[in-house]
Protein backbone atom coordinates (compact mmCIF):
# COMPACT_ATOMS: atom_id res chain seq x y z
CA UNK A 1 0.00 0.00 0.00
CA UNK A 2 0.99 3.48 -0.77
CA UNK A 3 0.01 6.92 0.12
CA UNK A 4 1.13 9.88 -1.81
CA UNK A 5 0.73 13.57 -0.84
CA UNK A 6 2.04 16.34 -3.02
CA UNK A 7 2.13 19.04 -0.28
CA UNK A 8 2.55 17.69 3.39
CA UNK A 9 4.04 20.96 4.52
CA UNK A 10 0.04 22.18 4.52
CA UNK A 11 -1.23 19.62 6.85
CA UNK A 12 1.98 19.95 8.88
CA UNK A 13 1.36 23.74 9.42
CA UNK A 14 -2.42 22.97 10.23
CA UNK A 15 -1.39 20.13 12.66
CA UNK A 16 1.27 23.01 14.17
CA UNK A 17 -1.68 25.12 14.57
CA UNK A 18 -3.98 23.16 16.47
CA UNK A 19 -0.82 21.67 18.81
CA UNK A 20 -0.46 25.48 20.30
CA UNK A 21 -4.19 25.84 20.95
CA UNK A 22 -4.24 22.25 22.43
CA UNK A 23 -0.76 22.83 24.44
CA UNK A 24 -2.08 26.23 25.84
CA UNK A 25 -5.53 25.08 26.50
CA UNK A 26 -4.23 21.49 28.67
CA UNK A 27 -3.72 21.76 32.80
CA UNK A 28 -1.89 18.77 32.50
CA UNK A 29 1.81 18.77 32.51
CA UNK A 30 2.35 15.52 30.86
CA UNK A 31 -0.08 15.84 27.76
CA UNK A 32 1.81 19.27 27.01
CA UNK A 33 5.41 17.28 26.86
CA UNK A 34 3.58 14.36 25.14
CA UNK A 35 2.30 16.72 22.32
CA UNK A 36 5.19 18.97 22.84
CA UNK A 37 7.67 16.63 21.62
CA UNK A 38 7.24 16.14 17.80
CA UNK A 39 6.76 20.32 17.75
CA UNK A 40 9.99 21.03 19.05
CA UNK A 41 11.78 17.79 18.04
CA UNK A 42 10.51 17.01 14.35
CA UNK A 43 8.65 19.88 13.25
CA UNK A 44 10.94 22.68 12.69
CA UNK A 45 13.88 20.37 11.95
CA UNK A 46 11.86 18.66 8.75
CA UNK A 47 11.16 22.15 7.45
CA UNK A 48 14.09 23.55 7.27
CA UNK A 49 15.40 20.38 5.82
CA UNK A 50 12.57 20.35 3.12
CA UNK A 51 13.81 24.37 1.98
CA UNK A 52 17.50 23.14 2.13
CA UNK A 53 16.90 19.89 -0.35
CA UNK A 54 13.79 20.19 -2.22
CA UNK A 55 14.83 17.12 -4.46
CA UNK A 56 13.18 13.85 -3.84
CA UNK A 57 16.83 13.00 -4.79
CA UNK A 58 18.52 14.93 -2.58
CA UNK A 59 18.21 12.69 0.23
CA UNK A 60 17.26 9.14 1.55
CA UNK A 61 13.87 9.08 3.65
CA UNK A 62 15.43 7.76 6.37
CA UNK A 63 18.26 10.25 6.30
CA UNK A 64 15.66 12.98 5.61
CA UNK A 65 14.04 11.82 9.02
CA UNK A 66 17.20 11.54 11.02
CA UNK A 67 18.54 15.02 9.68
CA UNK A 68 15.03 16.71 10.58
CA UNK A 69 15.81 15.37 14.02
CA UNK A 70 19.54 16.56 14.19
CA UNK A 71 18.61 20.12 12.43
CA UNK A 72 15.91 20.91 15.04
CA UNK A 73 18.03 19.83 17.88
CA UNK A 74 20.04 22.45 16.75
CA UNK A 75 17.77 24.72 15.96
CA UNK A 76 15.06 25.25 18.86
CA UNK A 77 18.26 26.29 21.70
CA UNK A 78 19.06 28.42 19.37
CA UNK A 79 15.26 30.23 19.55
CA UNK A 80 15.48 29.70 23.15
CA UNK A 81 18.82 32.27 23.01
CA UNK A 82 17.98 34.45 20.87
CA UNK A 83 14.32 34.70 23.39
CA UNK A 84 16.59 35.19 26.47
CA UNK A 85 17.65 38.42 25.02
CA UNK A 86 14.57 39.77 24.29
CA UNK A 87 11.81 41.44 26.70
CA UNK A 88 9.72 38.52 26.34
CA UNK A 89 12.57 35.82 27.92
CA UNK A 90 11.93 31.55 27.92
CA UNK A 91 8.19 31.57 29.02
CA UNK A 92 5.86 29.31 27.16
CA UNK A 93 4.18 31.19 24.71
CA UNK A 94 7.05 33.13 23.16
CA UNK A 95 8.68 29.90 22.66
CA UNK A 96 5.39 28.66 20.92
CA UNK A 97 5.17 31.66 18.80
CA UNK A 98 9.00 31.47 18.00
CA UNK A 99 9.12 27.86 16.51
CA UNK A 100 5.87 28.42 15.24
CA UNK A 101 7.29 31.18 12.97
CA UNK A 102 10.38 29.65 12.16
CA UNK A 103 8.32 26.56 10.89
CA UNK A 104 5.94 28.94 8.97
CA UNK A 105 8.63 30.71 7.23
CA UNK A 106 11.08 27.63 6.46
CA UNK A 107 7.81 26.12 5.18
CA UNK A 108 7.01 29.42 2.47
CA UNK A 109 10.39 28.61 1.42
CA UNK A 110 10.35 24.77 1.09
CA UNK A 111 7.27 25.43 -1.32
CA UNK A 112 8.75 28.10 -3.00
CA UNK A 113 12.13 26.24 -3.78
CA UNK A 114 9.81 22.92 -5.01
CA UNK A 115 7.77 25.43 -7.10
CA UNK A 116 10.76 26.30 -8.86
CA UNK A 117 11.43 22.82 -9.98
CA UNK A 118 9.95 20.55 -12.35
CA UNK A 119 7.08 18.37 -10.81
CA UNK A 120 9.05 14.85 -11.21
CA UNK A 121 11.46 16.18 -9.49
CA UNK A 122 10.09 18.01 -6.37
CA UNK A 123 9.76 16.14 -3.03
CA UNK A 124 6.69 14.21 -2.17
CA UNK A 125 5.58 12.14 1.14
CA UNK A 126 5.40 8.54 -0.12
CA UNK A 127 4.31 5.96 2.56
CA UNK A 128 4.67 2.09 2.16
CA UNK A 129 4.55 -0.98 4.29
CA UNK A 130 8.68 -1.82 4.21
CA UNK A 131 11.51 -0.91 6.00
CA UNK A 132 13.82 1.89 4.40
CA UNK A 133 16.79 0.64 3.15
CA UNK A 134 15.34 -3.07 2.69
CA UNK A 135 15.51 -3.40 -1.10
CA UNK A 136 19.53 -2.34 -1.01
CA UNK A 137 22.55 -3.89 -0.18
CA UNK A 138 23.93 -5.21 3.28
CA UNK A 139 25.83 -1.68 4.23
CA UNK A 140 22.30 0.18 3.47
CA UNK A 141 20.13 -1.97 5.70
CA UNK A 142 23.35 -1.62 8.52
CA UNK A 143 23.14 2.04 8.17
CA UNK A 144 19.51 2.37 8.30
CA UNK A 145 18.95 0.74 11.40
CA UNK A 146 21.75 2.49 13.00
CA UNK A 147 19.85 5.81 12.07
CA UNK A 148 16.23 4.27 13.50
CA UNK A 149 18.32 3.47 16.91
CA UNK A 150 20.23 6.04 17.38
CA UNK A 151 17.13 8.45 16.91
CA UNK A 152 14.76 5.98 19.13
CA UNK A 153 17.57 5.59 21.64
CA UNK A 154 17.46 10.14 21.87
CA UNK A 155 13.78 10.04 21.84
CA UNK A 156 14.19 7.83 25.16
CA UNK A 157 17.24 9.70 26.81
CA UNK A 158 14.85 12.78 26.11
CA UNK A 159 11.75 11.54 27.59
CA UNK A 160 13.33 9.98 30.62
CA UNK A 161 14.99 13.36 31.71
CA UNK A 162 11.84 15.02 31.21
CA UNK A 163 10.27 12.07 33.45
CA UNK A 164 12.40 12.37 35.84
CA UNK A 165 14.19 15.94 35.77
CA UNK A 166 17.28 16.77 37.75
CA UNK A 167 16.18 18.53 40.39
CA UNK A 168 18.08 21.80 41.07
CA UNK A 169 19.84 23.84 44.52
CA UNK A 170 17.66 23.52 47.49
CA UNK A 171 17.35 26.76 48.86
CA UNK A 172 15.49 29.72 50.41
CA UNK A 173 15.25 32.95 49.62
CA UNK A 174 14.74 34.76 53.15
CA UNK A 175 15.01 39.36 53.60
CA UNK A 176 13.27 42.16 55.23
CA UNK A 177 12.15 45.53 53.85
CA UNK A 178 11.28 48.81 54.77
CA UNK A 179 7.65 49.65 55.02
CA UNK A 180 7.89 51.38 51.66
CA UNK A 181 9.12 47.77 49.88
CA UNK A 182 12.70 48.70 49.67
CA UNK A 183 16.01 47.70 51.43
CA UNK A 184 15.87 51.58 53.26
CA UNK A 185 13.83 53.00 55.57
CA UNK A 186 14.27 50.13 58.59
CA UNK A 187 12.88 51.46 62.01
CA UNK A 188 15.77 52.86 63.97
CA UNK A 189 14.22 55.01 66.64
CA UNK A 190 11.25 53.38 68.33
CA UNK A 191 10.02 54.30 72.29
CA UNK A 192 9.15 51.62 74.22
CA UNK A 193 5.82 49.95 74.03
CA UNK A 194 5.84 51.45 70.52
CA UNK A 195 5.36 48.62 67.82
CA UNK A 196 7.27 48.56 65.05
CA UNK A 197 7.01 47.08 61.69
CA UNK A 198 8.75 45.76 58.76
CA UNK A 199 8.34 43.72 55.54
CA UNK A 200 9.42 40.39 56.02
CA UNK A 201 9.88 38.06 52.84
CA UNK A 202 9.98 34.18 52.16
CA UNK A 203 10.47 32.63 49.14
CA UNK A 204 10.18 28.38 48.62
CA UNK A 205 13.11 27.16 46.02
CA UNK A 206 13.10 23.97 48.26
CA UNK A 207 11.19 22.04 45.26
CA UNK A 208 9.13 20.70 47.92
CA UNK A 209 6.20 22.10 49.94
CA UNK A 210 7.98 23.85 53.08
CA UNK A 211 6.46 25.13 56.50
CA UNK A 212 8.32 28.20 57.79
CA UNK A 213 8.77 30.00 61.00
CA UNK A 214 9.62 33.37 61.69
CA UNK A 215 11.08 34.00 65.36
CA UNK A 216 11.83 38.29 66.56
CA UNK A 217 14.39 38.44 69.20
CA UNK A 218 15.38 41.48 71.10
CA UNK A 219 18.68 41.31 72.46
CA UNK A 220 17.96 37.73 72.30
CA UNK A 221 14.97 37.28 73.93
CA UNK A 222 11.93 36.28 71.79
CA UNK A 223 9.56 39.37 71.59
CA UNK A 224 7.64 37.68 68.18
CA UNK A 225 6.91 34.59 66.52
CA UNK A 226 4.81 34.18 62.81
CA UNK A 227 3.95 30.69 61.29
CA UNK A 228 3.59 28.58 60.63
CA UNK A 229 3.57 29.24 56.75
CA UNK A 230 3.16 27.10 54.28
CA UNK A 231 4.43 27.34 50.95
CA UNK A 232 5.06 25.51 47.90
CA UNK A 233 7.62 25.10 45.46
CA UNK A 234 8.46 28.51 43.93
CA UNK A 235 6.19 29.92 46.56
CA UNK A 236 6.50 33.55 48.09
CA UNK A 237 5.67 34.69 51.50
CA UNK A 238 5.78 38.77 51.78
CA UNK A 239 3.81 40.15 55.14
CA UNK A 240 4.22 43.17 57.72
CA UNK A 241 6.01 41.87 60.71
CA UNK A 242 6.12 43.56 64.05
CA UNK A 243 7.90 43.67 67.05
CA UNK A 244 7.43 45.54 70.59
CA UNK A 245 10.50 46.52 72.20
CA UNK A 246 10.03 46.62 76.33
CA UNK A 247 13.04 48.33 77.52
CA UNK A 248 15.04 51.46 76.63
CA UNK A 249 18.23 51.51 75.51
CA UNK A 250 20.49 52.35 72.14
CA UNK A 251 21.85 50.01 69.61
CA UNK A 252 19.39 46.84 70.76
CA UNK A 253 20.11 44.31 68.03
CA UNK A 254 16.85 42.71 66.05
CA UNK A 255 17.04 39.47 65.08
CA UNK A 256 14.92 37.48 62.38
CA UNK A 257 15.26 33.87 62.76
CA UNK A 258 13.55 31.54 59.73
CA UNK A 259 12.95 27.88 60.94
CA UNK A 260 11.65 24.89 58.07
CA UNK A 261 9.45 22.50 59.12
CA UNK A 262 9.63 21.03 62.81
CA UNK A 263 14.01 21.78 62.65
CA UNK A 264 14.98 23.21 66.22
CA UNK A 265 17.92 25.05 64.71
CA UNK A 266 17.07 28.08 61.69
CA UNK A 267 17.39 27.03 58.59
CA UNK A 268 19.44 30.61 57.70
CA UNK A 269 21.32 32.54 59.10
CA UNK A 270 19.78 35.25 60.89
CA UNK A 271 18.43 38.74 60.10
CA UNK A 272 19.84 41.29 62.33
CA UNK A 273 18.37 45.35 62.61
CA UNK A 274 19.78 48.11 65.36
CA UNK A 275 17.36 50.23 66.93
CA UNK A 276 17.89 53.08 69.38
CA UNK A 277 14.77 52.60 72.50
CA UNK A 278 13.85 55.93 73.88
CA UNK A 279 11.02 56.48 76.65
Amino acid sequence: MKIKTRNELIPLNVLVLLLIVVIILLPSNSLRIALGLPFLLFFPGYTLVAALFPKRESLEAIERIALSFGMSIAVVPLIGLILNYTPWGIRLEPVLYSVTSFIFITSIVAWLRRKGLPEQERFGIKFQLKTPGWGRGALDRVLSIILVVAVLGALGMLGYVIAAPKVGERFTEFYILGLSGKATDYPKEVRVGEEAKVIVGILNHEHEIVTYRVELKIDGVKNNEVGPILLANEQKWEEIVSFTPDKTGDNQKVGLMLYKNEEAEPCLKPLYLWIDVTE
